[in-house]
């Protein structure tokens, strides 16, 4: 009996000492970019990213943690240890990659247009113009697309997505470059005055990842794996029916690749 109740306290004393180990899962992201990183009306962290972040922490056996961070603090506090990842929308660049590492992508996305109604914007070519205003917001994707492609174009840089539709809206920007889904959501937001221009106009699409430490190699072949499992089972499957439904069906009928 008193080797069983030895056996039994080891076996509690070590089942304490894993759980003890499993410490919180640090997620940093911009609760400012829904349907994928939003707070409710409580100001509890909820989106795609936020159900995908719980989804990896099941995975993982760890309890997931939300640091609101803004969008241009995410890579530094990754770096610095404040987070253990970041679930951000973010796009694997080369720029980036030099500083962490990423995942396999998880989904795929291309920039869009928005811009004022009767502006005869058609596509990019009209925006590379000396008299053309492009609205972007700072540190994304279409803000270094239109730093490296429209030269000629006026560049008006934000750090929040509604200034720079507010931009298009009242015609002091002739397009806000972003991507497809946000896109689309403003010009639901504002369907009497802008017109969402679709239509991928990059040579290829863009691919969101998870953002590690580089030397986290260890976690990055677990996220790599969850990512591989999550798209088996339908995970990202029921995240888009359950959040982008109505863009999904929009973007079949316009022959546009879907995000997941």
């Amino acid at each position: 009996m008193k080797i069983k109740a030895i056996l039994l306290a080891l076996l509690l004393f070590v089942s304490g000492e894993t759980l003890a180990a499993a410490e919180p899962l640090k997620v940093g992201m911009e609760l400012q970019y829904p349907p994928f990183e939003m707070s409710d009306a409580n100001g509890t962290p909820t989106g795609i990213s936020v159900d995908l972040a719980k989804a990896l922490g099941k995975y993982l056996g760890r309890e997931v943690v939300i640091e609101n961070i803004a969008w241009d603090g995410l890579i530094p506090s990754l770096k610095t240890g404040k987070i253990d990842l970041i679930i951000s929308s973010m796009t694997i660049t080369p720029e980036r990659a030099k500083s962490v590492a990423f995942s396999i992508p998880y989904a795929q996305s291309n920039l869009a247009i928005l811009t004022w109604k009767g502006s005869h914007i058609t596509g990019i070519e009209d925006l590379n113009d000396p008299h053309k205003r492009v609205a972007v917001k700072k540190g994304t994707t279409g803000h270094l697309y239109a730093r490296d492609h429209l030269k000629k174009a006026k560049i008006l840089v934000f750090d929040k997505e509604n200034a720079a539709v507010m931009e298009v809206i009242n015609k002091r920007a002739d397009g806000f470059l972003y991507d497809q889904l946000s896109i689309y959501r403003d010009w639901k937001r504002h369907p009497e005055r802008t017109v969402a221009l679709l239509q991928p106009f990059q040579k290829k699409p863009e691919y969101w990842g998870i953002a590690m430490r580089k030397g986290d190699m260890q976690l990055k072949q677990k996220v790599d794996a969850f990512i591989k499992k999550a798209k088996a089972d339908g995970t990202f499957d029921a995240l888009a029916d359950k959040y982008l439904g109505e863009a999904k069906r929009t973007f079949e009928k316009l022959g546009i690749p879907f995000f997941f």
